[in-house]
């Protein structure tokens, strides 16, 4: 029996509060973490995802306190991401009820990284987010896609979208998997917030390459989002923000429609 696909709901954090923006961009409030997480944790989404995404920007810890009322608050698998730069802030995420940590700006500027914390705290806890963005400009030992638009590779972008690296996001993934992590977290800031539905070219290009799970992220606006993501673009998990936080569609919509479409789904 195939393993059953993951509902994933996302709490972006800036200061106490959940926010959403548009391609990283124009974030407004979205409400309190704590009673968001709640209302997931009671709607059946399969685990939640919470990130600190000024922490790396302004050079400072995640916020602990959230962390902790958000994991008391809860009864599912719960990951935390934003500012984690070394063993011991992962290590203060996952005393305080985290279940995984997610690194993104550390794990490309330092790689190691992920090693260490693997080897400390084993893979399963180490997911590695790539915030990813479409690159037209030809360059040389990239992993090209060819669209109905143009030739594209996809650039990692760090410090929550705002510094472009160069670095081809693919390749980074298959770099980061050897390194060690047990899991992926792939944003495409190009659909980010638009509701226009997943980058699946980015998705699955990821997917196909590398041996442990996929989280899709970036663009879900309907159930059929979330079915685009695991057929076509062959994720693991989807994950989505701005649907669950404003009841477009709640978790449960959702997990059932995909269940009608025949999908392997936790109900």
């Amino acid at each position: 029996m195939p393993l059953a696909k993951r509902i994933v709901p996302c709490l972006d954090v800036d200061h106490g509060r959940v926010v959403k923006g548009i391609n990283f961009l124009q974030l407004r409030n979205a409400g309190d973490p704590v009673e968001l997480a709640r209302r997931y944790s009671d709607e059946g989404a399969d685990e939640l995802v919470f990130l600190d995404i000024t922490a790396s920007s302004e050079n400072r810890e995640t916020m602990r306190e959230y962390v902790e009322g958000v994991a008391r608050a809860i009864n599912i698998p719960f990951t935390v991401g934003g500012g984690i730069r070394t063993e011991a802030d992962a290590r203060m995420i996952l005393c305080s009820g985290a279940d995984k940590t997610s690194v993104n700006t550390a794990a490309v500027e330092r790689p190691g990284l992920v090693t260490q914390l693997a080897n400390l705290f084993g893979k399963q806890c180490v997911v590695v987010a790539i915030d990813a963005k479409r690159n037209r400009t030809k360059q040389k030992n990239k992993i090209v896609l060819e669209t109905p638009e143009a030739q594209i590779w996809f650039e990692v972008y760090t410090y929550g979208g705002r510094k472009p690296t160069g670095i081809d996001a693919i390749e980074w993934a298959m770099r980061a998997e050897k390194l060690g992590a047990g899991e992926f977290l792939v944003t495409s800031m190009d659909c980010d917030g638009t509701e226009d539905g997943y980058d699946l070219d980015l998705t699955k290009a990821i997917s196909e390459r590398v041996n442990v799970p996929v989280i899709a992220s970036g663009g879900a606006g309907k159930p059929e989002h979330f079915l685009e993501a695991f057929v076509k673009g062959k994720a693991d998990a989807a994950l989505a923000a701005s649907v669950f936080h404003y009841n477009k569609y709640p978790v449960s919509v959702v997990k059932e429609y995909l269940r009608k479409m025949g999908v392997t789904i936790r109900l």
